[in-house]
């Protein structure tokens, strides 16, 4: 393959990563739930916190993207089942954000009692990067990204992970940037706009899980027609 055709199957990975993960973790719908729990921080801490929860979402998803398709091979499961499962779980998730109702105020106050500038370090992983900022569904989702780019062409395979991993790089940027300005954002987005953006986005990754699923299923009926034939 040439240069062009590397750039652009870079290019094509970078975003079918972004629209697979980004729509599940949705920083937009999570700025709020930040505000609420680090309210007692003074301002450098929370950038500090902000940095934090992004470097680490960035190094879960690469892992879960990277790795996960190999623990799977360890367990001989083939990739089509893979990415039909990982597409059922995305939409199954997508389904879930298109009816998500917004975090009890209740849930929100018990959380912020127990979130302070002493233990931000401690807490910066467990729970403000996993489960709040980075879900079993966006974990999931990377898995199912990470088995979609895979092929055999060892240069395709190389350019598919470079642009997945800048995805997930870049997705662990907008997370710290967001959540750094997430005060001036919840004021500016207002109630409103949280919900339509959510339900766009809902939307979106509802169609990325189809999407999914379809290349699962051609690919296994690619692999029964031919031993059918015969």
């Amino acid at each position: 393959m040439d240069f062009v055709d590397l750039l652009f199957a870079f290019a094509r990975s970078l975003l079918f990563a972004m629209a697979g993960v980004l729509p599940i973790i949705n920083p937009v719908a999570s700025a709020p739930v930040f505000v609420s729990l680090t309210r007692a921080l003074d301002e450098p801490t929370r950038e500090q916190l902000a940095r934090r929860v992004g470097k680490n979402a960035a190094l879960l998803l690469a892992a879960a993207m990277v790795l996960g398709s190999f623990v799977l091979d360890l367990f001989g499961i083939s990739l089509p089942v893979v990415r039909v499962a990982g597409g059922v779980i995305v939409a199954y998730n997508a389904w879930l954000l298109l009816n998500a109702q917004p975090p009890g105020e209740d849930d929100k106050a018990q959380m912020a009692q127990t979130f302070t500038a002493a233990n931000v370090e401690r807490n910066s992983f467990y729970p403000m990067t996993f489960p709040l900022t980075c879900g079993p569904g966006a974990l999931a989702a990377a898995i199912a990204v990470g088995a979609s780019l895979k092929t055999r062409q060892v240069t395709l395979a190389v350019a598919n992970l470079a642009g997945g991993l800048v995805a997930m790089l870049l997705i662990g940027v907008l997370i710290a940037l967001l959540f750094r300005y997430a005060p001036r954002l919840v004021r500016r987005l207002g109630e409103v706009g949280q919900i339509v953006f959510l339900r766009i986005m809902s939307f979106m990754v509802l169609c990325v899980g189809v999407q999914i699923i379809w290349e699962g299923v051609r690919a296994l009926l690619l692999s029964v027609l031919p031993a059918a034939a015969a």
